[in-house]
């Protein structure tokens, strides 16, 4: 799935997840990993949004980044 904003939305994203949650990154990850084993982009954004009642743009943001450093590590 493509993001809706920039790339540079993105890392700002990211950059307040922490202040903005509470958690680091990769407590987020460590979340997605033993979560729901769901395979769509949107049924992980929605379970953080529901869930842990994160904002839409920072789940989308966790999301897109969890998958992007999991394909870098497959492909090492």
């Amino acid at each position: 799935m493509s993001l809706n904003h920039s790339d540079e939305t993105h890392r700002n994203l990211l950059a307040r997840v922490p202040g903005v949650t509470g958690r680091d990154l990769p407590e987020w990850f460590e979340a997605l990993e033993a979560g729901p084993s769901f395979l769509r982009f949107d049924d992980r954004v929605r379970w953080l949004r529901d869930e842990h009642g994160l904002a839409h743009g920072h789940a989308t943001a966790i999301v897109h980044e969890h998958d992007l450093r999991r394909a870098a590590r497959s492909f090492r």
